[in-house]
């Protein structure tokens, strides 16, 4: 288990213009080591997120990263219709990638989006709980094979970027809920029902797919999220604080003054 390293920001702006530096520094240093090809990144949404997006772009760093060799995942989505508002892949690109798609620096195949839900809305609204398991299994198979078939058999991401909700959850691993506590090398993702965040079904990475990252960031801001930081930060592995089974090569936190006021 990975020692983590903590690093506190004055405020959420300061904090999202240092993770997003930290990501394309990170990026383009990699690009550098002799006989790389690509790198791999999972990203997140929310608020944080959003925010770090939005300070890759204002960055001159984004000028500098080799773009056509760099892979987007995600760390999880909500599991609607693909054109959803709520999906954290239609959020990036609106707010990120879709710009360097569009501009022909980022090839649209180094997009590696979740599966979406393709049924109907009656069809969802009918589907048994077993019925709704079942689709998420396949969903979360599909994703797991798309992994192993761009990362080989025993797939790592490079940087893996997480936020963290008030309750303490990171990806869609929520307090309580059983998915935190997968521990099975071989199941690097897995379907959610029933969240206790709406929308109610998701595809998450699990926490041994996480822990293979070179770099896992968790970065959350505002004093809300504090009681969630300290619940983290109090013991490791601990299934009513999900974000605590964080766990990468390299383990950073990186929160605002508010987020670490419970410290």
């Amino acid at each position: 288990m990975a020692e983590r390293t903590t690093v506190v920001y004055p405020n959420p702006q300061i904090l999202a213009e240092a993770v997003a530096a930290r990501t394309l520094l990170t990026i383009t240093d990699l690009l550098s080591e002799p006989n790389r090809t690509r790198v791999d990144i999972a990203v997140t949404g929310g608020t944080d997120g959003n925010r770090v997006f939005d300070a890759m772009n204002a960055s001159p760093l984004n000028d500098a990263v080799d773009w056509s060799r760099v892979h987007v995942w995600w760390g999880d989505e909500r599991f609607v219709a693909a054109d959803s508002d709520d999906r954290n892949a239609k959020q990036a690109r609106e707010a990120w990638y879709g710009k360097l798609v569009a501009d022909g620096r980022m090839p649209a195949g180094n997009i590696h989006a979740m599966p979406s839900d393709e049924r109907n809305l009656e069809s969802v609204a009918a589907a048994s709980p077993e019925q709704t398991d079942a689709v998420l299994a396949e969903a979360a198979a599909q994703y797991q094979r798309e992994l192993i078939e761009q990362l080989g058999e025993n797939p790592a991401l490079d940087i893996a970027m997480f936020g963290m909700g008030p309750d303490a959850h990171f990806a869609s691993l929520f307090p309580d809920h059983g998915e935190s506590e997968i521990d099975d090398p071989h199941v690097l993702v897995a379907g959610v029902r029933d969240s206790p965040k709406p929308p109610p079904l998701r595809l998450t990475l699990t926490v041994p797919m996480i822990a293979r990252s070179k770099h896992t960031w968790v970065f959350t801001s505002e004093v809300r999220k504090a009681d969630a930081v300290a619940a983290a930060f109090a013991q490791r592995n601990n299934p009513h604080a999900p974000s605590s089974y964080a766990d990468g090569e390299e383990l950073l936190w990186l929160i605002d003054k508010g987020a670490a006021s419970r410290l």
